[in-house]
């Protein structure tokens, strides 16, 4: 969801690819752009280069066959038909995971990425059941959806395993703290929460021959905040608690490191990025907040954070990220939830703010 842009950040240095292209950004690193057939309408790919062992390819955008085209070109091309020794996904959205089971077998590279990721990827790519459908219709009906809002939304079964026709079956397990050798370097896992449940950023030092380099996955992004969702499966989850304590983590890293982002251009400023987006969803978490002196659903708070017309997908983000943003007022004390039910229909869920305030 958008924040406030700040020009300063570009990193300067490098051209942006045009899709399906490639360019430089470091030694032994190619930023390679894919397009993506949403609002958000690309995904940038990491490709380090391991020498004589072969390429890490960090991401790999969708399983579609438009995708699966451009992945033969990048092959032969970028990456002058020299082995792929692994395939790392930074987390399990379409976008990132997409191709990777026809990489993995199209090249027999490795598979890597954290046990959660994978394990997500797994379970929505094999679809969902009657009792999975039915506690999602059960969630976006509390949040007060009106009839057309919510059919567009349950009307997107299937989507993902659409998009992500298969996840191979065997990984490397990537924990926060690993070492992960690329020809005679080593990049560091580290780990966060929020976007997803637990995503995958790698870190490399700076030395002789190139800056400190961070390829952030969503986690940190220049231009936009990673959306931050709840889901029908865990209703009352508080991922924006994750978000802001993993944002916290990157002062670890230099302020100088080069950031090298999903989507956007690749930037300088981490520290400062990490703040501003702290300071967008402080500045949410007040308006809702005051918008809740009286009641409101998810659904009406939805239309006031984001006016504008959705598709269903943008739909989709945009409640799961109200519901994110309520039920973090809620733990901290400064909202409650009451369910208000009128004679012969659904209950639906309401958001008011406390009585008694709780200390922020």
């Amino acid at each position: 969801m958008p924040s406030t842009p700040d020009d300063s950040v570009d990193y300067p240095l490098c051209t942006t690819p045009e899709p399906g292209g490639w360019q430089e950004v470091a030694p032994g690193v190619l930023w390679i752009r894919l397009s993506l057939p949403f609002q958000l309408d690309h995904i940038n790919v990491w490709a380090l280069d391991g020498g004589s062992v072969g390429w890490t390819l960090i991401d790999c955008g969708l399983g579609d066959p438009r995708s699966l085209k451009v992945w033969e070109a990048l092959l032969r091309d970028a990456l002058g038909g020299r082995p792929v020794e692994r395939v790392v996904v930074t987390h399990f959205h379409p976008d990132h995971i997409g191709a990777a089971a026809w990489l993995v077998e199209r090249t027999g590279a490795d598979f890597a990425t954290s046990l959660t990721e994978w394990l997500v990827a797994r379970t929505l790519s094999a679809g969902s059941d009657d009792a999975t459908e039915a506690v999602a219709e059960r969630f976006y009906r509390r949040c007060g959806l009106e009839p057309d809002a919510l059919a567009a939304l349950l009307a997107r079964k299937g989507a993902y395993g659409r998009a992500v026709p298969g996840v191979p079956a065997t990984l490397t397990r990537l924990r926060a703290g690993d070492r992960l050798p690329v020809g005679d370097r080593h990049w560091t896992v580290i780990g966060g929460s929020g976007h997803t449940a637990e995503p995958v950023s790698l870190h490399r030092p700076a030395d002789e021959n190139g800056p400190d380099l961070l390829i952030s996955g969503d986690q940190i992004l220049p231009r936009i905040s990673p959306n931050i969702s709840v889901w029908p499966t865990e209703p009352a989850a508080d991922p924006l608690a994750d978000y802001l304590d993993s944002l916290k983590g990157w002062a670890v890293l230099p302020a100088d490191t080069l950031v090298l982002p999903s989507h956007g251009r690749p930037f300088r400023g981490l520290h400062r990025r990490a703040e501003d987006l702290a300071a967008h969803h402080a500045e949410r978490l007040a308006e809702i907040e005051t918008l809740c002196v009286e009641p409101r659903t998810a659904a009406a708070v939805t239309r006031a954070l984001f006016p504008r017309p959705l598709d269903p997908q943008q739909l989709l983000f945009a409640v799961g990220e109200a519901v994110a943003h309520l039920n973090h007022l809620i733990r901290k004390g400064r909202l409650e939830r009451v369910a208000s039910q009128e004679a012969g229909m659904p209950a639906v869920d309401l958001y008011r703010r406390t009585t008694a305030m709780a200390p922020a």
